[in-house]
């Protein structure tokens, strides 16, 4: 059995946020949540919300045992990009490109 959690729109690059979610992927629950939580990015608070999101939805719908539990997958999609400009060179705009990530997390049992 799986559980699996899921945060859309979330402000942050999905280039930044890779870094981290590359760290966690294929651990165990217990070391992943060591990681992020000594971890000195942003990212890694916002993942460490979604990893516990997804241990509660396992351990409370499926009634799964937290210490079985291991990142099966996490992976960041891109979501919107947020399209805002300034003044450049000549009065020119520049564009500034604001992008936000969906972050998937899916836990599961070990064999």
């Amino acid at each position: 059995m799986e559980a699996k959690a899921i945060a859309k729109g979330v402000r942050i690059a999905p280039r930044k946020a890779r870094l981290v979610i590359d760290l966690v992927r294929g651990k165990d629950v217990a070391e992943a949540e060591n990681i992020l939580a000594n971890l000195n990015k942003e990212a890694s608070r916002i993942i460490k919300k979604v990893l516990n999101s997804a241990v509660a939805n396992a351990v409370n719908n499926l009634e799964l045992k937290k210490e079985e539990l291991y990142v099966k997958e996490a992976y960041i999609n891109e979501g919107k990009t947020l399209k805002r400009g300034r003044a450049g060179a000549k009065g020119r705009p520049d564009p500034i490109l604001k992008r936000s990530s969906h972050i998937t997390v899916v836990v599961s049992e070990k064999n």
